[in-house]
C-alpha cells in the first residue's frame, strides 16, 4: 500500500516537537504501541535527523516516519538524507515540494487561504496542511470544502479525540495531532502507557 493510501486508511499524524531524544524515543514507542502509524517529529527538535534515522531502523515497517517544520530546501535535504518518508511544511515554498516530488517523496505544505491551499496543489502537492486550524476550526474547514472538495487537506491545530470523527465527517484527508495527543506533562512524569491509551483511543475514534 502506499503512503498516501495508507494515511488516507489511517487518517492520523502525530507530530513530535522539542522532546529530549529519550523522551521522543519512549513516546514514539508508546504511540506505536496505541495503533498511530504515521509519526513526524519536527526538524526545530535538536537532533530530529537522528531521531528521523533511528526511528525508520527501529520501527521498519510498522510505522512511517516523517519530518515537520521543513520551512526550506536545506531543511528537506538533511531530512531526506536522514530517512525521512514524508515532509510536512508550516509554510508553501515552491523549492521543497519540487526536491520532495524528485525525490519521489510525498510533501505536505502548509497553507490557510483558497489562493495559498490552491498554490500549494498545482505546485504537486497530493495533499495540503491546514494550518494553524486551532485558531479558525471546524467551520472553516467546512467552508472551504465547498469549493475545494479537490483538494486533500490535512488540519493541524485544535484537533482532538473528541472532534477528530467530526473533522473527518467534515471531509479531512487525515489530521495533524500535537499536544492533544503528545501531552508534556504525562512524558515529564514518565507516563507513557498513558500516551498509548491516548493513542488507542484516537484510533477508536477514527475507526467509529
Amino acid at each position: 500500500m502506499s503512503l498516501l493510501k495508507q494515511l488516507e486508511k489511517d487518517k492520523m499524524i502525530a507530530i513530535i516537537r522539542g522532546l529530549t531524544a529519550e523522551q521522543a524515543g519512549k513516546t514514539a514507542r508508546a504511540l506505536s504501541n496505541g495503533g498511530i502509524r504515521f509519526l513526524e517529529v519536527t526538524m526545530n527538535t535538536p537532533g530530529a535527523t537522528s531521531m528521523i534515522a533511528d526511528w525508520r531502523s527501529e520501527f521498519n515497517e510498522t510505522m512511517y516516519i516523517g519530518a515537520g517544520t521543513v520551512i526550506d530546501l536545506g531543511m528537506a535535504k538533511e531530512a531526506v538524507q536522514a530517512g525521512a518518508q514524508f515532509l510536512v511544511t508550516p509554510n508553501t515554498d515552491a523549492e521543497v515540494i519540487e526536491y520532495a516530488l524528485s525525490k519521489d517523496i510525498e510533501v505536505f505544505p502548509g497553507a490557510l487561504t483558497p489562493t495559498e491551499i490552491v498554490n500549494a496543489w498545482k505546485l504537486g502537492a497530493r495533499a495540503v496542511k491546514l494550518f494553524p486550524m486551532a485558531s479558525m476550526g471546524l467551520q472553516y474547514l467546512k467552508e472551504i470544502r465547498g469549493p475545494l472538495d479537490q483538494i486533500r487537506l490535512i488540519p493541524t491545530g485544535g484537533v482532538n479525540v473528541s472532534n477528530i470523527a467530526e473533522y473527518i465527517h467534515a471531509g479531512a484527508f487525515a489530521c495533524g495531532l500535537g499536544s492533544h495527543l503528545i501531552d508534556k506533562n504525562r512524558i515529564q512524569a514518565g507516563e507513557y502507557e498513558e500516551i498509548t491509551k491516548q493513542a488507542a483511543a484516537y484510533v477508536a475514534a477514527v475507526s467509529s
